[in-house]
């Protein structure tokens, strides 16, 4: 978007140094990528955001340019990571908005934070309860075993390729720059969310909920009507589809999440 301007930086922290975007004015939000991704999912949504908002994308904690902690990983680890840039950064309140394994981690920082998250926009994401946490064939999406004449590369690109939009070689670049970052173990990220006990920490989360349904993500909108009913001690919970949204929803439709999610915000009253 034309005059926003997006700085990075990095802050120190317990956990080590964090790297993050921001852009924007007024009240705080933080965007949580998905598994092996990093903030620059966020690249198209961030200025849309930005127009009405101070909004901060990081790469999380284990991700990107981030510091990484030894597996395993956890996605109370992750939401460590988010309140530890928070408190760099000066952050009493803020709101969160996370998608795919973010939204994970967005529930996560609204319960054990439930003073400090103001709303929690939770896009593409799904309850990981006991039969969630059971073994389940196609969790290696994002591993290849490595190879002399760099074929996993194509592996790689193969085994997201029907989950992404056809035409869009793009994204596909995008996402494998982040799954090949240093210090990054794809299987992590989606092993944290398997090892996630998310029935105990529902019940904490008081803020405002939005989810946000991808229609065409044949991963995560299978589970929305199943995830609005879990926050039962949420102040609100709306349900927005977005339609045709798939797996990149943040880079594939922008500025239809924009329009929810400030929607929502301005609702709330965030």
């Amino acid at each position: 978007m034309s005059g926003i301007t997006v700085r990075y930086g990095y802050v120190d922290t317990p956990l080590g140094q964090l790297h993050y975007t921001e852009a924007g004015a007024g009240e705080p939000l933080i965007l949580l990528h998905q598994t092996p991704r990093s903030l620059d999912e966020f690249t198209q949504v961030q200025p849309l955001l930005a127009a009405e908002r101070r909004v901060i994308a990081m790469d999380m904690y284990g991700f990107g340019l981030s510091a990484k902690p030894p597996a395993p990983q956890t996605i109370e680890q992750y939401a460590s990571g988010v309140l530890a840039l928070a408190d760099a950064l000066g952050l009493t309140t803020f709101a969160v908005l996370g998608h795919h394994t973010g939204m994970f981690v967005a529930s996560e920082v609204a319960a054990a934070a439930p003073g400090r998250v103001t709303a929690a926009i939770l896009s593409a994401g799904a309850y990981a309860d006991a039969h969630f946490r059971e073994p389940a064939a196609g969790s290696d999406v994002d591993t290849a075993e490595k190879r002399d004449d760099g074929s996993h590369l194509t592996t790689l690109w193969a085994k997201r390729a029907p989950l992404y939009p056809a035409g869009r070689p793009d994204l596909l670049d995008r996402f494998i720059r982040d799954a090949l970052a240093p210090g990054v173990d794809p299987r992590e990220g989606h092993l944290a969310c398997k090892r996630y006990v998310m029935e105990d920490r529902v019940g904490l989360v008081t803020a405002p909920v939005l989810l946000l349904a991808a229609t065409a993500d044949p991963v995560s909108y299978p589970h929305s009507e199943q995830l609005s009913k879990v926050y039962t001690n949420a102040d609100t919970v709306k349900v927005r589809e977005i339609d045709g949204g798939m797996i990149p929803l943040m880079e594939q439709k922008p500025t239809e999440v924009a329009d929810e999610v400030l929607s929502f915000l301005a609702a709330v009253g965030d």
